[in-house]
């Protein structure tokens, strides 16, 4: 228990070292490539990433079964079968990649129609497309082995050398992008930092893991005695092309229905709130592993325990992110960018509810995956199904708030109600009632603290809008008041709050 949690710990000290050093240059790099680059171009790279991602979901969700059976080997330290398996793993991405790559080359065929109506020549789409292309092979010729060092809960090991080859890369970009303006050079350091980072990368697990020894050749034949992944693997498929649709595909159907300029005014506000989930991520990114250790032990009462404790974090988490984004990201966006890359209100009212159901489900997805829970594909081609068929109707009446509207009409159902029952009934073999009898004061917290801290600003006699300092001044202000009303009620009232508050000041005597 105290290796998981040192290790844990290591995790977020670190994540959040590298997320404070990416924050000011990516805020900064966003404005210095929109003006210098033009938002078009800029819809061009999350539009091109998006088609990648679709190909992408060829990989299966391999990557997670291999995760989820590689927990038991690293607890027993059993070296022979963590080789196996990764052996497994590379032999079933060197498929992968060609699948890719061939389904890439057959999609760029389309391209003259797919952009006939972009601002943009074909060679940059193309020289970017094929760009991005080569830096996702990578990770399925030759980084496949860092899944490792995540379900060691060594992921501080990617951060340290990923993140800073990341930074480096960015101010090379903003350099050149402000002094040149050269689209090609901008996608060339991009594609040129993908190899970097992957020798780098690699150096580090072969030093942290010197006795590691992957054969891809033997990995067709281990393959037999691994018939699970394969079934695993069947079930995750489902659940990948549904997580993909729901959370990914954004750009993409802003493309088709609406514009590729809406494409980059929707990445903007989508760059704020990644940053502010990446922050409380940095803290909590290592739980997944942590939580597939832990269910490798078997303590059933244990589990429940930190699943509470877990839970309460996650609320905690999701209400924040909902408060300060609704109150802080219009202003800030002003004060960023420009009035003009202000959206409709009602676009950021859809975007925080699902910013709050998704980020408050995290506890109960970790268990899921832990356990292995993956049989249920129904739900996710009812999750993928109420998903499309709403985003299309409403998407083509009402541009990204119908596309919203998709993601909310497919997440109530299936994540907060079905998904729960699933966890309790199958993985902890208890009564559905036993988790809404607790986690409903999680949702009462959230609201209260978050619609009364809402009114309660209104009472400052600050404007946002005026300043960036004035800003600053007013967010502060909304943030004491509102972990001021969260944090009080959270403790009186949330099961694992008392719980997870002693374990804190536990790490803290440390």
């Amino acid at each position: 228990m105290g290796g998981r949690v040192h290790k844990s710990i290591l995790n977020a000290e670190v994540n959040l070292i590298f997320y404070f050093l990416s924050l000011f240059l990516t805020f900064f790099s966003r404005k210095i490539f929109l003006n210098n680059l033009g938002a078009e171009f800029i819809g061009l790279t999350g539009t091109l990433n998006n088609i990648l991602g679709y190909l992408n979901l060829s990989e299966l969700g391999i990557s997670a079964c291999i995760g989820y059976f590689l927990f038991k080997p690293i607890q027993c330290n059993n070296r022979q079968e963590i080789q196996d398996i990764l052996s497994v793993l590379g032999y079933l991405y060197n498929w992968i990649g060609c699948i890719i790559f061939t389904g890439a080359f057959i999609i760029s065929l389309f391209f003259p129609l797919i952009f006939s109506n972009a601002a943009l020549e074909l060679d940059i789409i193309y020289f970017a497309f094929y760009s991005f292309l080569g830096s996702s092979l990578i990770g399925y010729f030759i980084n496949y082995r860092q899944i490792l060092l995540g379900a060691d809960q060594k992921n501080y090991l990617v951060a340290i050398y990923y993140q800073s080859a990341r930074l480096v890369k960015l101010i090379l970009q903003i350099y050149l992008a402000y002094n040149y303006k050269n689209l090609y050079v901008w996608v060339a350091i991009e594609f040129l930092f993908g190899i970097i980072g992957c020798i780098i990368l690699n150096w580090k697990i072969n030093k942290e893991y010197p006795w590691l020894k992957v054969d891809k050749s033997r990995g067709r034949l281990l393959l037999k005695h691994y018939p699970e992944i394969i079934t695993k693997t069947k079930q995750v498929f489902i659940h990948k092309i549904k997580d993909f649709v729901l959370v990914k595909s954004d750009e993409l159907f802003i493309f088709l229905f609406v514009s590729l300029k809406m494409v980059a005014y929707y990445g903007n506000y989508m760059i704020i709130i990644s940053k502010l989930i990446s922050m409380f991520s940095a803290v909590t990114g290592s739980v997944g592993a942590s939580v597939g250790n832990l269910v490798a032990e078997g303590n059933k009462e244990h589990m429940l325990k930190v699943f509470w404790e877990y839970t309460t974090i996650q609320h905690t988490i999701a209400a924040t992110l909902t408060f300060s984004l609704y109150a802080f990201l219009e202003p800030f966006v002003s004060h960023w960018l420009g009035f003009d890359y202000i959206m409709d209100n009602h676009i950021l009212i859809l975007l925080v509810a699902y910013i709050y159901i998704t980020n408050s489900r995290n506890s109960v997805d970790s268990f899921n995956y832990a356990h292995g829970l993956y049989a249920d594909v129904w739900s996710a081609w009812a999750e993928l199904i109420i998903n499309v068929g709403v985003t299309i109707i409403c998407g083509l009446q009402w541009g990204i708030i119908g596309i919203l509207l998709g993601k909310l009409a497919s997440l109530i159902p299936i994540v907060v109600f079905w998904k729960p029952y699933y966890l309790f009934t199958s993985g902890f073999k208890k009564s559905v009632r036993f988790y809404w009898q607790n986690v409903i004061r999680n949702y009462v917290i959230s609201a209260f603290a978050i619609g009364s801290s809402l009114y309660l600003i209104q009472l400052v006699p600050i404007s946002p809008y005026r300043t960036i300092w004035d800003w600053m001044t007013y967010s502060a202000v909304g943030m004491i008041i509102f972990l001021t009303i969260d944090l009080s009620a959270t403790l009186l009232f949330a099961k694992g709050a008392k719980d997870c508050f002693n374990r804190i000041k536990n790490m803290r005597k440390r």
